[in-house]
């Protein structure tokens, strides 16, 4: 606040901060138009995201046949569907160094290629440990998937699309997951030492697209800044932004992130290596933080934990056997009910990617997770009824279905998009690879944790008295994200320090920064107005 009073006050000597990258932007009358080829970039690097999500939707169904063919107990299952989660911990710790070093896109070609052995692995498996280890090998691309896709996405996107765009990954999950559960239900039909094999073997073909589509797609401009290749940068942000001025202003600003000095115009500089490879960097994100990167990496940690922590990959993963015990008992029934859950997380999904850019990142989020504490209340009931019932109660199987379905609409709405989408543009750009990383380790770990004990954990308090614990999960999920996250709607990249610093103090910090610009345009008469702080003119003061 202090560089902005300096700014207001000509008699200070405290040096007022260099002005961001749209301060100097006349606000837009109208919304710009979708940059067409920033889209056509985030669709690509987005198709990374549907390797998890296709071995999540095609493991539901894949796991019943595998069990009785290897003859596994329910213990085994659990591990063997849940344990790629974990095994991605490993993937996406080391993908946040291997982007600094080769970049981000040969990251995502990594990625296809682990995960192209991993499916060839798992076809192929004669036994449980050669299952496992198959699941190993997919466990490490889809851990350099998730870590990428979003951190690409978010920093080739502009200011005014960044939520639109960067919610892309998940929405290409959630596409995954919908072709598992479609490839299960077609596979089916096949005998059963055959289906399963099927199911996880046409895996490869997601893989070698990505492979393909990268060749078409640009490196980072961040990234390209931290390598002091300057000229290159500058042409990328010129065909991913909405203007040539913000274009200029884009680079102006990732060059002071990275310690470039704005004078410095060459189309390639002399960088150093700590700053090229991201060396030091954990030390600055885990060691010594300062208040604002604390703030972050809390935030970012706090939501992908809440993420996973609700339960949802166990509804994705177990749909199947949650509509057994809610009295749906034909297989064909049941797989066709999983469709239905893919297709009504996909479809929603779209709510989010439309909305995100236009009523903010908080809105959405603790409107989505309002529901999903609604919808696992009256699920748990609903399960809980008829795990006491002798007979058949039809509106109780209704209640269920509907219920599953609805805790999926509400997750894609808001919270399974918002996480990547937040966890990715709060980091600075230093810290931006790592720290994204651990986002990824942080949700994979407790999406393994969920996974991989759902079955054991419904044996031990019933599977209504788990979806009771998830709910009031959910709740606790609710009060963090209202306490702890602001809004970042609008904000560039390059100026999410500006909101962090204080657990809950930011609200005073973003009113003071809104009544600035209403003072500001106040004085202007309207006319001409600048937007400060990369608002581009659309924050909303009742979002905060």
């Amino acid at each position: 606040m202090a560089e902005h009073k300096a700014m207001a006050d000509p008699k200070s000597n405290v040096l007022p901060r260099e002005k961001s990258l749209v301060e100097d932007v006349e606000a837009p009358k109208k919304r710009p138009p979708r940059n067409k080829y920033a889209f056509a970039c985030a669709i690509l690097a987005s198709m990374t995201s549907i390797l998890l999500g296709y071995d999540i939707g095609v493991m539901s169904g894949a796991a019943i046949p595998i069990k009785k063919q290897l003859h596994l107990n329910d213990v085994e299952v659990e591990v063997l569907v849940g344990i790629i989660n974990l095994y991605s911990l490993l993937g996406s710790a080391v993908a946040g160094r291997t982007s600094d070093w080769v970049g981000r896109r040969y990251t995502m070609v990594i990625a296809g290629a682990i995960f192209f052995v991993g499916a060839i692995l798992m076809a192929f498996a004669f036994n449980y440990a050669f299952l496992m280890f198959g699941r190993f090998v997919a466990g490490i691309g889809v851990g350099y998937a998730l870590m990428i896709a979003p951190v690409y996405t978010a920093e080739v996107s502009p200011a005014s699309a960044r939520g639109f765009l960067t919610s892309f990954p998940e929405v290409f999950i959630n596409f995954g997951v919908l072709l598992g559960y479609v490839s299960n239900y077609v596979f089916n039909k096949l005998p059963i030492n055959l289906g399963w094999r099927f199911m996880l073997g046409i895996g490869v073909l997601p893989s070698v697209l990505l492979a393909i589509g990268v060749l078409a797609m640009p490196e980072s401009p961040r990234w390209l800044v931290m390598q002091g290749r300057l000229g290159d940068a500058k042409r990328v942000l010129q065909r991913t932004s909405d203007s040539p001025e913000e274009a200029n202003l884009r680079l102006a600003d990732i060059k002071a992130a990275a310690g470039i000095p704005d004078t410095c115009n060459d189309d390639v500089v002399a960088v150093t290596r700590r700053k090229s490879h991201g060396e030091g960097v954990w030390r600055e994100l885990l060691v010594y933080p300062t208040p604002a990167v604390r703030h972050v990496l809390i935030a970012a940690v706090g939501i992908h934990f809440f993420q996973q922590s609700s339960g949802i990959d166990a509804v994705v993963l177990y749909s199947p056997r949650i509509f057994e015990k809610a009295g749906v008992t034909s297989s064909d029934h049941k797989l066709l009910a999983t469709i239905a859950v893919g297709f009504c997380k996909t479809v929603f999904i779209l709510v989010s990617t439309f909305f995100l850019d236009r009523v903010g990142r908080r809105p959405l989020l603790l409107t989505s997770v309002a529901g999903m504490i609604i919808s696992l209340t009256a699920l748990g009931c609903g399960l809980t009824i008829i795990d006491h019932s002798n007979e058949k109660l039809m509106w109780a199987i209704g209640l269920c279905i509907a219920m599953t379905l609805t805790f999926v609409a509400s997750f894609s709405m808001g919270l399974g998009p918002i996480a990547w989408v937040y966890s990715s543009e709060i980091f600075p750009l230093r810290l931006r690879a790592q720290g994204a990383s651990i986002g990824v380790a942080v949700n994979r770990a407790t999406s393994g944790l969920i996974t991989m004990t759902f079955l054991s954990l419904s044996k031990a308090i019933t599977i209504g008295g788990a979806f009771f614990l998830f709910a009031a999960v959910a709740a606790v999920a609710w009060a963090f994200f209202f306490t702890v996250l602001p809004e970042t709607q609008g904000r560039t990249l390059e100026d999410m320090q500006v909101l962090f610093g204080s657990l809950t103090g930011w609200r005073s910090v973003a009113r003071k920064l809104k009544m600035e610009v209403v003072e500001e345009d106040g004085k202007r008469d309207g006319g001409g107005s600048h937007v400060p702080l990369g608002t581009n003119g659309r924050v909303d003061p009742n979002q905060i």
